[in-house]
């Protein structure tokens, strides 16, 4: 038997467990809380994918009420949030872990998010017109500087720094397929997009000197510009590609990448 929970730990997992990690509906009264909750799971989100709270990690929520300095209520929703992104995982009464990082997973989920993606810039090149163009432009724009002010191969990148960089290579892609018109393809891209963004961070990371991601975003750029899409789309596939191999490498090369788990 391992050591009982503490009252506050045990109201937690059984709140979720009976709700099935389902989103909880809010009243006036609960405006403010649901405000702290959405603070809270970006913090918590972002610490996830980051590595702040590495792969596997045991959430022990004492330590979150203290870290995090909120509630029992506003965590609870945070929790059951980041369980519906597959980013933490619950057993039962057991408590939460931070879900892990596999390279099946990484395989599966870059060949589900090419084809998902591929076939909504094939329709979004189709059905496109200019306003779509001109959101595309202003997309890679802003990605293109923030590019060019990462710091060098041999340098820190700092946090915030990759933060941004996170953020506008999502609205560059999220551009590319925004005139797919199919919103259910729209919603599962999304999901696979979500999935790699642990994986992407770390490809971010150890990948500069490996490889030139500005440049295959610009190839991208182009080839959609020009309304090439067979062009496009295999620069595509290939650029989600290559991300996994820079991760596959950066587990080969750095011991410090911990919580994989190995075919």
């Amino acid at each position: 038997m391992g050591k009982p929970k503490s009252n506050g730990e045990a109201e937690i997992i059984s709140a979720l467990t009976q709700s099935g990690a389902s989103e909880i509906s809010a009243s006036p009264k609960q405006t403010g809380s649901r405000t702290l909750a959405g603070q809270v799971y970006e913090r918590l989100r972002e610490d996830i994918v980051n590595g702040k709270l590495p792969p596997n990690m045991k959430l022990k929520l004492e330590q979150l009420l203290a870290d995090y300095k909120v509630g029992m209520s506003p965590l609870r929703e945070a929790l059951s949030r980041l369980v519906g992104d597959m980013l933490v995982r619950t057993q039962g009464q057991r408590g939460f872990w931070v879900a892990p990082l596999s390279l099946k997973d990484l395989d599966d989920i870059t060949k589900v998010r090419a084809l998902l993606e591929a076939q909504a810039l094939t329709q979004s090149m189709q059905n496109g017109g200019d306003d779509w163009l001109e959101r595309i432009e202003v997309a890679y724009t802003r990605l293109a500087e923030v590019e060019k002010s990462l710091p060098g191969e041999t340098d820190d990148l700092p946090a915030d720094q990759a933060a941004e960089w996170e953020l506008c290579n999502r609205e560059f892609h999220s551009a590319l397929v925004s005139a797919c018109g199919s919103e259910w393809l729209l919603r599962l891209r999304g999901i696979m997009y979500q999935q790699l963004e642990r994986y992407r961070r770390i490809s971010l990371y150890n990948s500069r000197g490996h490889r030139d991601i500005a440049e295959e975003h610009h190839a991208i750029y182009q080839a959609v510009s020009q309304r090439k899409i067979l062009r496009a789309s295999d620069l595509l596939e290939m650029h989600l590609d290559e991300t996994a191999k820079e991760v596959r490498l950066a587990i080969v090369e750095n011991d410090s990448l911990q919580g994989f788990e190995h075919p």
